[in-house]
């Protein structure tokens, strides 16, 4: 090729991307209308739409006014979805309401239109606290899992599981976590108070993630990922087995990892920790800086009972990992507020703590963002161990109704609104007494959410490239601002 054809080809692309900037024409925010839904304390209906609003030009912010900032064109990490866990107490809950209730908390959580849009779902293989009994899947000392049998689940977990995925429209991210090992493959010769696994059996233990997946997937329960363990540093006095990062990290590198990968299961996200932010940056250092592990880890997984002090947690250490790990996924597997107390029902604290976490944690880089039991009855339960906490929803077994507590607004906050696929974007308070975080989602609309847990109503307005629009956000009040 001569220079004078060089010439011609370069006028060309000058030429051609010359078009195409001038078909990509810059947003008029001005012609754009901003709904809002709210939900606030002793106030309207949860979630219903408060205001309609309208963008005027703004182009220099002054100190004296409060702002939320917001800046489309800088975008970070995809999200995947929201959802909660159906663990053995959800369903046997769900099994003894009338089928009208029954239908209503599907709707409510599931349907993408009349409900809260859950996408993504956790359950337990072998029990865990929440379930009415201790249980595996095989008889005892069977290595070689001949007696592998998930007949346990086909009463209440499974029913459930696959009701909940009809009505999410046929597909939900459905992942699973083990809290125990059987106790015979175990140092202290128990499933409940920690213990280690035996290394004669990390082979078999990693087979047993296998059979469980087969056996769902043969049932009709696509799987879509797996922790390596629940809580592996707790000693709890139900299900729980304890694992030291070195030993997490050969266990995956040496069998989990192969072992799926051999079973044609490579594609199954693989979650390692699935405990607290506080030793989250430990773990997954560990971990992640072994190549040999690093390579079956699709996420790292976090849970939110560090030690709790009102406004603070250890979101700090979430955006370490995310920093050191960018291909790496933050998932939210496991929150709930524990203690239940039935006159609690109504503690709009409830669903602060979970609008706190899910914005400080979104904004931390985490895709994946997972409640605990969607469902427990009005005792906090059932629960083998006494160890009784708060659901979203509660079942009052004895008068077939479901008691909505407002961490179940909360949580639709987002997931009704923010779609998988979707970017997060840059949201900047100028006020601390505000808190938020924002999304692009793929059909281009952009989803604001805006916290004050303060007893302020703050008048502020949302900014986005020289425009600005009015709104207040009340005392105890979460909103939801969709630019359209």
């Amino acid at each position: 090729m001569n220079r004078y054809s060089k010439v011609i080809l370069l006028a060309g692309f000058i030429l051609a991307s010359t078009a195409t900037f001038a078909q990509q024409k810059p947003v008029v925010y001005a012609a754009k209308k901003v709904t809002v839904f709210s939900t606030v304390k002793d106030a309207g209906k949860p979630m219903e739409q408060t205001d309609v609003l309208t963008f005027k030009t703004l182009k220099q912010p002054l100190e004296t006014q409060t702002m939320v900032f917001i800046d489309p064109n800088k975008t970070f990490q995809t999200f995947i979805g929201i959802g909660g866990a159906i663990t053995d107490a959800s369903a046997e809950v769900f099994a003894k309401l009338p089928k009208s209730t029954q239908q209503e908390l599907l709707t409510s959580y599931y349907d993408k239109t009349k409900g809260i849009g859950y996408t993504i779902a956790r359950t337990n293989i072998n029990s865990c606290d929440f379930s009415s009994d201790m249980y595996t899947y095989v008889a005892d000392n069977d290595k070689a899992l001949k007696t592998f049998n998930i007949a346990h689940d086909r009463k209440f977990k499974i029913p459930l599981i696959k009701q909940a995925t009809a009505t999410a429209g046929g597909k939900i991210n459905l992942y699973v976590s083990p809290w125990s090992p059987p106790a015979w493959m175990k140092t202290n010769n128990s499933m409940l108070k920690g213990g280690n696994l035996l290394p004669d059996y990390y082979q078999s233990w990693a087979n047993y993630y296998v059979r469980f997946i087969q056996e769902y997937e043969k049932a009709g329960m696509p799987i879509w990922g797996l922790t390596v363990q629940n809580e592996p540093m707790a000693t709890q006095r139900w299900e729980s087995c304890v694992y030291s990062a070195e030993q997490e990290r050969d266990f995956i590198k040496n069998f989990l990892g192969p072992t799926l990968q051999k079973n044609k299961m490579a594609t199954k996200k693989l979650i390692a920790w699935d405990h607290n932010r506080d030793l989250i940056y430990q773990r997954a250092s560990t971990l992640l800086s072994d190549p040999e592990a690093a390579k079956y880890i699709w996420g790292i997984g976090f849970h939110w009972y560090e030690t709790w002090t009102g406004s603070t947690q250890n979101f700090e250490n979430l955006k370490r990992v995310n920093e050191a790990f960018p291909d790496k996924q933050l998932v939210f597997t496991e929150g709930c507020v524990e203690k239940f107390s039935f006159d609690r029902i109504n503690d709009w604290a409830l669903g602060e703590r979970y609008g706190l976490s899910m914005i400080n944690d979104f904004n931390s880089g985490t895709t994946t963002w997972t409640d605990w039991n969607i469902l427990l009855d009005e005792n906090g339960g059932p629960n083998h161990v006494g160890n009784f906490c708060f659901a979203p929803i509660h079942a009052d077994t004895r008068t077939g109704k479901l008691l909505y507590t407002n961490s179940f607004y909360y949580i639709g906050h987002f997931s009704k609104f923010i779609k998988p696929g979707a970017k997060r974007i840059i949201s900047s308070p100028s006020r601390s007494m505000l808190i938020s975080t924002a999304f692009k989602n793929p059909d281009g609309s952009i989803v604001v959410v805006v916290m004050n847990n303060t007893d302020q109503k703050l008048p502020y307005q949302l900014w986005v490239q020289g425009n600005a629009a009015e709104t207040t956000s009340m005392p105890h009040s979460i909103s939801t601002l969709v630019i359209k």
